[in-house]
């Protein structure tokens, strides 16, 4: 949990946005790496209203990612009033096998298509929405950012997801109290096959989940045995027996032998542990 010290306050906050807008208005024309999460949504909307000289949302269609998150990118980019630019591409077979730096293979491979869609709309800078807090936490694609020129105003600015969610808010943002969300891959254990069928079930056990008023929930995936996180006050809630009797045969009708609550519930990056202790011990 984010210590009280460490919450920016309202002067705070308003001083980072005012270096943020100054800051987009100085890129030129801004391709914006968009996904349709709290932090892309936040940029493109800052971006808007900085205004930039030119600007743009990109987003890549990958089985790795739910598409009823890229429905929704959809419509805010419409509601924006930016254009917005869909590429479809399949898993690459680096990406496939589940490496550890596998977010490192996705991020070359994304920048580097949209680096072409740059150049051909003739804009001037690549941004993502990479934060401060990233920086502290096990990220491998922060290797391609750096390597590809990619620009990242957020964290430039400094801010937190703490102050992102708060400014959000104000600005009357839809995802501003949106969860957290990655790829899906990473309800994989590393070094594990992905096939498509992983994604799909993944996919549409953690809709039921969300469907059935669990917002924060993870579905990881260990051969045939699906082990559900969800927020740690909402575990309860979940392991009531009418809840289970409608969970276990859905996920059952999904392909999933076992199924499991992990009583620690919901932590982000728990598949990450195994890599950071190795990487710790060298």
């Amino acid at each position: 949990m984010k210590s009280l010290d460490n919450v920016s306050t309202e002067a705070e906050l308003n001083q980072k946005y005012s270096n943020l807008l100054e800051l987009l208005r100085n890129l030129g024309k801004i391709a914006v790496a968009y996904s349709g999460g709290v932090d892309s949504t936040f940029l493109l909307a800052a971006a808007k209203e900085a205004p930039a000289e030119d600007l743009a949302a990109l987003t890549m269609k990958q089985p790795y990612f739910a598409d009823w998150e890229l429905e929704e990118a959809k419509e805010f980019a419409e509601e924006l009033g930016v254009k917005h630019h869909v590429f479809e591409v399949g898993v690459d077979d680096k990406i496939r096998e589940n490496p550890h730096n596998r977010c490192y293979h996705c991020k070359s491979i994304t920048f580097t298509r949209f680096w072409d869609e740059v150049s051909h709309l003739g804009f001037d800078t690549l941004a993502d929405g990479t934060i401060a807090d990233d920086t502290q936490e096990y990220r491998p694609g922060l290797r391609a950012v750096k390597e590809q020129n990619i620009r990242s105003p957020l964290r430039e600015a400094g801010f937190t997801k703490e102050d992102i969610r708060q400014m959000s808010k104000k600005m009357g943002l839809p995802v501003w109290d949106k969860p957290s969300n990655t790829c899906l891959i990473t309800r994989i254990p590393y070094n594990t096959h992905v096939s498509d069928q992983d994604l799909r079930q993944i996919e549409y056990a953690e809709l039921f989940l969300m469907k059935e008023g669990f917002s924060q929930v993870r579905v990881r995936k260990h051969d045939d045995i699906a082990r559900i996180e969800v927020d740690p006050e909402k575990i309860a809630d979940l392991a009531q027996s009418e809840m289970i009797n409608r969970v276990v045969p859905y996920f059952k009708s999904l392909g999933f032998s076992f199924v499991s609550i992990d009583l620690e519930g919901y932590k982000t990056g728990n598949m990450d542990k195994a890599i950071l202790k190795n990487l710790n011990e060298k």
